[in-house]
């Protein structure tokens, strides 16, 4: 067994996987939630063993990892120190392009990102600095949300802004959701059976965050999420893409400050801010009892991104591959449907019968002599890091 550790810790959360990378396969998971609150929770699934569930306070992740080390030890899985720990990373601006073993230098650097991310790099930092306390002889490694996209080009990632402010300030497209884009392309070269380098691929990658991706030869050209997570699609609360003038007309005619715009367009905009619900089962559910607002949504939502599709087509020059991901992408098939309507004349044809079918496994969901194939690709970000964690631990190029 080779074990890998991989965690996402959150402002108040901290997800881990155990993945055994001799079979790839998930010894442990588990989530600790509500960190620092009045009344924690933990939820341990180990193979073999009975689902462990704790409750009580948890003041911060060092008590959260003892708590998550304590369930190892009840339920089995790991004994002794893991083979390597990877750590999600969301922001590693233009200074990461792969996955990096973690030291003082590199930590130092992605502290220096907090300000490109900072809802979500203090929260990694926190992670990273538990783990290295408590295993202080074992590789870390930090795999960056942003390391994907690094290799865009420059018409891509540059806002029309003067050279010299942005690049101080670095404003850029960095894009996001890297290792689930990077995962679910890969897979859907192995599951078309062609090589990764000669494919052209939009993925898209939808949940209450949403992105896409174009995808040529394995790399990322282009991709919706900007400077932070905010740009792009619509989102479960968060508004995508707007006119920047809407900022200065909240403030100067609505009266809100940065602080409240910022909460506004992070947190209450969207699907939320669109039809009073961030959860689109919620949303079908009351279109389809008439509510004019939750059908409406449903378009706008849907309207974007097949707009991003065949924005990305055109940027890849042909495309070979449309692939759904994430929550939205894997299970809803009328959102899927309603993406693919409209695209016919760029080959995409989904298979009516196809498209309804659930499943978790990869799948084609294309008519027969479709000219763009469209897929279903599950994504595992966990894997992905854990892929990459061991890639960089022996030495080999990042997976």
């Amino acid at each position: 067994m080779i074990p890998v550790l991989v965690l996402n810790a959150g402002s108040s959360s901290l997800k881990y996987q155990l993945i055994d990378m001799d079979d790839r396969l998930v010894a442990a998971s588990g989530l600790v939630e509500r960190i620092g609150e009045a009344e924690g929770r933990l939820v341990h699934r180990a193979s073999g063993a009975d689902e462990l569930t704790e409750e009580g306070k948890i003041p911060d992740h060092g008590a959260a990892l003892d708590r998550v080390l304590a369930a190892f030890e009840r339920t089995g899985g790991l004994t002794e120190a893991p083979f390597a720990v990877g750590h999600r990373v969301v922001h590693g601006g233009d200074r990461f392009s792969g996955p990096t073993v973690v030291d003082d230098d590199v930590l130092a650097e992605i502290r220096d990102l907090v300000p490109l991310a900072p809802l979500h790099n203090p929260a990694n930092i926190a992670g990273i600095e538990v783990a290295r306390s408590r295993y202080p002889d074992t590789p870390q490694v930090a795999v960056f949300d942003t390391a994907f996209h690094a290799a865009m080009p420059p018409h891509a990632w540059r806002y029309a802004l003067p050279r010299d402010l942005a690049d101080r300030l670095r404003i850029r497209r960095y894009g996001f959701h890297g290792t689930s884009h990077a995962y679910v392309a890969r897979a859907a070269a192995a599951h078309l059976g062609r090589p990764l380098e000669e494919l052209t691929l939009v993925t898209l990658h939808l949940g209450n965050g949403c992105s896409a991706a174009a995808v040529a030869g394995g790399r990322s050209i282009d991709t919706s999420m900007g400077l932070t997570p905010l740009g792009g699609l619509v989102m479960g609360t968060r508004s995508g893409d707007l006119d920047p003038g809407i900022v200065a007309h909240l403030h100067r005619e609505g009266g809100l400050d940065l602080d409240a715009i910022d909460t506004l367009l992070n947190k209450e905009s969207g699907m939320r801010g669109l039809a009073g619900s961030n959860d689109l089962r919620e949303v079908h559910a009351r279109a389809d009892a008439g509510d004019a607002d939750a059908a409406e949504a449903l378009d706008v939502f849907c309207y974007r991104i097949r707009c991003t599709v065949g924005a990305y087509a055109a940027a890849l020059g042909r495309l070979d591959a449309l692939v759904f991901t994430a929550g939205i992408g894997e299970n809803d098939a009328d959102v899927r449907a309603r993406v693919c309507a409209g695209l016919g004349v760029l080959g995409v044809e989904p298979d009516e019968a196809r498209n309804a079918e659930r499943s978790r496994e990869t799948r084609t969901i294309s008519a027969d002599g479709s000219a763009v194939a469209v897929l279903v690709v599950p994504t595992d970000e966990e894997l992905e890091i854990a892929e990459q964690t061991l890639a960089v631990v022996r030495g080999a190029a990042p997976m």
